[in-house]
């Protein structure tokens, strides 16, 4: 889907309130795709990211896809708004123990105050796409809030 953001600067506002989040650059998640509408991120394997089999944790797969599908609507909202996540729910499909674990956020249906997104998480490891994740999600638009 074409969108058009409602924010010349959008990339910029992105990239930036991207980097000021404290949560995920301890977790190591990289932002390795911009457009309007979508956000991939990419998170590289670590022990410290598993949990008690050696899978990426399921709290790991869900913060980096609510991340991703909220940067994708934040991508489309007017300036001097901000995003925050109301609702979601996600499906774990697989366990991740691949390489990388990938978020791909893409907005389904952009809306003034409620926007809808969906984020698929995929574990990739030398030309492996496994799908562990998709879920759904509903992100508000919030005045005054500095993103």
């Amino acid at each position: 889907m074409d969108f058009t953001p409602r924010d010349p600067n959008w990339e910029n506002r992105v990239r930036s309130s991207y980097a000021a989040q404290a949560f995920m650059t301890n977790l190591g998640a990289e932002l390795v795709h911009l457009s309007p509408g979508a956000v991939d991120l990419e998170l590289k394997m670590r022990t410290d990211l598993t949990q008690q089999h050696g899978y990426f944790h399921a709290g790991v797969t869900s913060s980096i896809a609510d991340s991703a599908a909220g940067y994708a609507a934040l991508s489309l909202f007017a300036p001097g708004f901000g995003v925050l996540t109301s609702e979601y729910k996600i499906n774990l499909l697989n366990p991740a123990a691949q390489k990388v674990l990938m978020a791909r956020g893409r907005v389904v249906k952009p809306g003034r105050t409620l926007t809808i997104a969906k984020a698929d998480v995929y574990g990739l490891d030398e030309g492996v796409h496994v799908h562990v994740a998709t879920g759904l999600f509903t992100l508000v638009s919030v005045p005054g809030v500095k993103d």
